[in-house]
């Protein structure tokens, strides 16, 4: 008697490139039938991922150029006529938040106002404007620009300080520009994100909708739902990779767009967009959208296939 057949059972390495390759297979079949819902879904997440990507830019560049002017604004401390400059400078040097002072006595400051004025004879201007009008000065330079408030006001407490004086505008200014700029992104990005997981699950559910007939005879074979349902979740992921990569790319291409835009919305003509300062983050951005489109391109597609499946 013949003994029966035996039938060894398939590697697992065998089993795993089965199963890789049926989801692809499944994948790019929802894609091809997904036809213009996939360009709707996709554009949709490159638009969100653009905005965003531009605002990021903008907010860096915005911040490391704030950083540098904390490095050339000054503040001008005056003392009173009587009061000698170089006596106060331990005392400022060890205030929080200073890294350097600089004293410009009276004589100082009235030879290069002298200079200016293109008067060079200090001897017939002081006969006809009396002696030297003007007191000694400390120019006291912070570490940064939002510390520039506490220090000025620091400096008004001291005794020999008469007058305090330094860019108080413009710090406000910049500062009300960063709380604008981060509210603007934040509600832009907030609605653009509720719109795409929306067109994601719409489109994800239309494609399963259309191949319901296939998943009742999957169904009827055995088929898990994860098994059913993962190719639809691979197409949202997808969705996200496709939709960062593309906004990615626009963003690279607009970099000279964005430098005329920060001009436009700073207004400050000695404020320039540092775009080396964001070099050091621009392998940031890629990351940061690429996470941000694969999480909303799985999730709308889990939402969709949550419908579906009850």
């Amino acid at each position: 008697m013949a003994s029966p057949r035996s039938f060894s059972s398939p590697s697992p390495l065998a089993t795993f490139g089965y199963k890789v390759t049926y989801l692809l297979h499944e994948t790019l079949l929802g894609l091809r039938r997904g036809g213009w819902l996939n360009w709707a879904a996709v554009s949709t997440l490159m638009v969100l991922l653009f905005l965003v990507g531009i605002s990021l830019h903008l907010a860096w560049g915005l911040e490391a150029s704030v950083g540098s002017l904390g490095n050339q604004l000054q503040i001008s401390a005056y003392l009173r006529p009587s009061a000698q400059a170089e006596t106060l400078v331990p005392t400022v040097k060890a205030l929080d938040h200073v890294v350097d002072v600089q004293v410009i006595t009276k004589e100082q400051a009235w030879k290069t106002l002298l200079i200016d004025m293109g008067m060079r004879d200090q001897a017939s201007v002081e006969q006809q404007f009396g002696q030297n009008p003007l007191v000694d000065t400390l120019r006291v330079q912070v570490d940064a620009l939002p510390h520039l408030d506490s220090v000025a006001a620091t400096l008004k407490r001291l005794d020999p300080i008469e007058e305090v004086a330094y860019g108080s505008q413009v710090v406000k200014h910049l500062q009300s520009l960063q709380e604008t700029l981060r509210l603007g992104c934040l509600t832009i990005t907030s609605v653009l994100t509720l719109a795409t997981v929306a067109v994601i699950t719409t489109t994800i559910r239309l494609i399963v909708m259309a191949r319901r007939r296939e998943i009742e005879v999957m169904q009827l074979v055995g088929a898990t739902a994860a098994w059913i349902y993962l190719p639809f979740v691979l197409q949202g992921f997808l969705f996200g990779v496709i939709g960062a990569l593309a906004a990615w790319g626009l963003v690279l291409g607009s970099q000279g767009v964005l430098q005329d835009l920060f001009g436009t919305i700073v207004a400050l003509p000695f404020l320039q967009f540092t775009g080396e300062a964001t070099t050091n983050r621009n392998w940031q951005l890629p990351l940061i959208l690429l996470g941000m489109g694969t999480f909303l391109g799985t999730m709308g597609s889990l939402i969709a296939v949550h419908r579906s499946s009850r």
